[in-house]
């Protein structure tokens, strides 16, 4: 069978080599109607750009994917600031989508990658997406957010971080602190530090009190009542959005004397609340570490692992 180029998908298309390149480069210029007719094209003969194809495009030759759970994510975004100028300062071209926590979408992206030829993937895990949804990227993926044994992870500590909430509010004298977290579901953000307040709660004898939930700040606000009664001096929050949620309901009730803490130091939450306790995790530092691994593995290095340490910001 012979191998289709630019110029031949072009011709099939009845478009210029330029515009193929801008339709494979996801360019936002191009007509809704072309890049469909195009993209025909392209998959009725499972088109994959070469490497001087690639070239063209007026880039690198070098595609990186970019799976992100959410385009809202806070922490996901914080991440991202900091990926994106590092894969631009090696000449890479960025290709970002979207997973909304669906596995089939994450495989229906890595098909896709693999059909436009992309180098390597990042991709922002989550606790529905196994191991085996993922065959075959072994080489040429980096993980973040879960330690994945088959995989270069990069993950947080989930563990540590609630413990230095507690220990922190417990040094100050708080013997009476509820929670607000993510469900269970979620192993990390939701199960793991969950446990850990659970076990701080037995280790000092103190009273638990939680109530886990969704990820947003709107979740938060409407069921912030639900752990509050009057010994309640503090709220350990499983994530910085919930504390703000928590926050905007306290500050309603005029409840400002129960001291809130987030974890994942959001801008947005020091902005509008610059005196509340949170948990640097450590995303300042993801975008570094992923990029170093990712052009690791394309240099056929070991596969690594990374737990990124995490400090309380006062």
């Amino acid at each position: 069978m012979v191998k289709l180029t630019i110029k031949d998908i072009a011709r099939l298309s009845a478009v210029g080599k330029s515009t193929v390149s801008r339709v494979l480069n996801n360019d936002p210029k191009v007509s809704e109607a072309t890049r469909q007719r195009v993209q025909e094209v392209i998959e009725q003969y499972s088109f994959q750009p070469s490497k001087s194809a690639r070239a063209m495009r007026g880039m690198s030759n070098r595609v990186i994917g970019i799976i992100v759970t959410r385009l809202s994510s806070t922490a996901e975004n914080q991440v991202l600031s900091n990926v994106l100028p590092l894969l631009y300062a090696q000449q890479c071209e960025p290709i970002i989508v979207e997973s909304q926590f669906k596995a089939e979408l994450v495989r229906e992206h890595l098909a896709f990658f693999q059909k436009r030829g992309v180098d390597g993937v990042i991709l922002f895990a989550f606790s529905e997406l196994d191991e085996s949804d993922l065959e075959g990227w072994q080489h040429n993926m980096v993980v973040i957010a879960r330690n994945y044994t088959t995989f270069s992870s990069i993950y947080y500590n989930d563990t540590k971080a609630v413990n230095l909430l507690m220990s922190h509010l417990y040094g100050q004298g708080h013997r009476q602190i509820s929670y607000l977290g993510v469900s269970d579901q979620d192993t990390t953000t939701g199960y793991a530090r969950h446990q850990a307040y659970l076990h701080f709660c037995q280790q000092y004898s103190l009273q638990p009190c939680s109530l886990q939930g969704g990820l947003g700040y709107e979740w938060a606000y409407n069921h912030t009542s639900a752990v509050i009664f009057p010994e309640v001096s503090a709220l350990v929050c499983a994530t910085d959005t919930l504390a703000i949620g928590a926050l905007k309901y306290l500050q309603e009730q005029h409840l400002s004397h129960i001291q809130v803490c987030g974890v994942g130091k959001s801008r947005l939450l020091q902005f509008l609340f610059p005196k509340v306790l949170s948990v640097d995790l450590g995303f300042d530092q993801v975008g570094e570490v992923a990029v170093k691994q990712l052009l690791a593995l394309l240099a056929h290095q070991p596969i690594q692992h990374y737990c990124l340490d995490c400090r309380l910001v006062i």
